[in-house]
């Protein structure tokens, strides 16, 4: 019997970052950003440089130009695209320290809330 590993999504959603070298949506900005996500008494590190539009992503722990910090538990949500990583930062769940633009930029290749199938923005129906 082989044992079946839990999804991660923020481990996803960093690998899934590291496969394209190349994001457009990043284009215009340069920068680091370290996310510091506690999980238990342990801190994991992921760090995630862009240049031009080209991304690396380390596990290195060093200086960056923005650190977000947050549970790894809500980060896994905020990377599943079932939590808002604004309403995280404005309840005081995450921290942003920093040059606070690069986070603005990286944030849209975050995932975003799922929709109900069949209802619009506004959460109802279409007409």
């Amino acid at each position: 019997m082989s044992a079946r590993r839990k999804p991660d999504p923020t481990a996803e959603f960093f690998a899934g970052l590291a496969e394209h070298d190349y994001d457009p949506l990043l284009e215009r900005a340069n920068g680091t950003v370290r996310f510091d996500l506690r999980d238990g008494k342990r801190v994991n590190r992921w760090l995630v440089s862009f240049e031009h539009g080209e991304v690396t992503v380390s596990r290195a722990n060093r200086a960056a130009d923005c650190v977000v910090r947050a549970d790894k538990a809500l980060f896994d949500q905020i990377a599943a695209g079932k939590t808002n990583d604004t309403a995280a930062v404005l309840r005081g769940a995450m921290t942003i320290d920093g040059e606070m633009e690069l986070i603005m930029v990286l944030r849209k290749v975050f995932p975003g809330p799922r929709r109900r199938r069949g209802r619009g923005r506004n959460g109802r129906r279409p007409a």
